[in-house]
């Protein structure tokens, strides 16, 4: 017997989850013709974890890394992108997550908003493998969507080495190697083209 209940709950929130879809981040497309939306960043990152598990510092449960990153900005419906350099939105930023969080993931049926809750606490405590190297991927791909739009958004918004670093200090706890051979090169890269300005010594991180 099916629970009809059940069945309505998750389908409200498949609808729900659609708005994702309509919140709009600061990262530009790697063409640079237009800023990436939350769905598209979720699925972007979901494919990398596809592609280069292997280069997590240690072994991951890919299901988990993927189903961490298809949900960790589902709050956003709610409470918007903070961007990643603006100091005053990131102090609200945890207060405004964690009330869309009860909002959104309280649509669906208990056990399936406490799976939710459970992988949305995880990625952002980033202390498990499958967390460190999620948010690894978090922080590399809006640089590398950076760099191919020729430093797009780092050029609009003035941002300097010391804001970047600050971003990136993570990105090596899941990915040693996606920080040495991907994000720092590039970065350094930006810095020499004047994209970023380079306030303080990219060996700091």
């Amino acid at each position: 017997m099916i629970d009809k209940e059940r069945l309505t709950r998750q389908m409200d929130f498949c609808r729900e989850v659609d708005k994702e879809k309509e919140v709009f981040r600061q990262s530009f497309l790697c063409d640079g013709s237009r800023r990436e939306n939350d769905a598209e960043h979720a699925w972007h990152m979901s494919i990398m974890a596809m592609i280069l598990q292997e280069y997590s510092n240690e072994d991951v449960d890919l299901l988990k890394v993927i189903e961490m990153l298809l949900i960790h900005d589902i709050v956003e419906i709610d409470a918007g992108d903070t961007y990643a350099y603006d100091t005053e939105g990131l102090k609200s930023q945890a207060e405004r997550e964690a009330k869309a969080a009860d909002r959104i993931f309280g649509m669906l049926p208990e056990d399936q908003r406490d799976w939710m809750f459970q992988l949305f606490h995880e990625f952002e405590e980033g202390n498990t493998p499958e967390a460190k190297f999620a948010r690894s991927l978090d922080n590399v791909q809006p640089v590398m969507q950076n760099d191919a739009s020729e430093g797009k958004d780092w050029k609009e918004k003035g941002i300097r080495l010391s804001q970047a670093i600050e971003r990136q200090r993570r990105t090596a706890e899941g990915s040693q190697i996606l920080w040495d051979e991907v994000s720092k090169p590039m970065i350094q890269k930006n810095i020499d083209l004047g994209n970023i300005i380079g306030d303080v010594s990219l060996d700091k991180i």
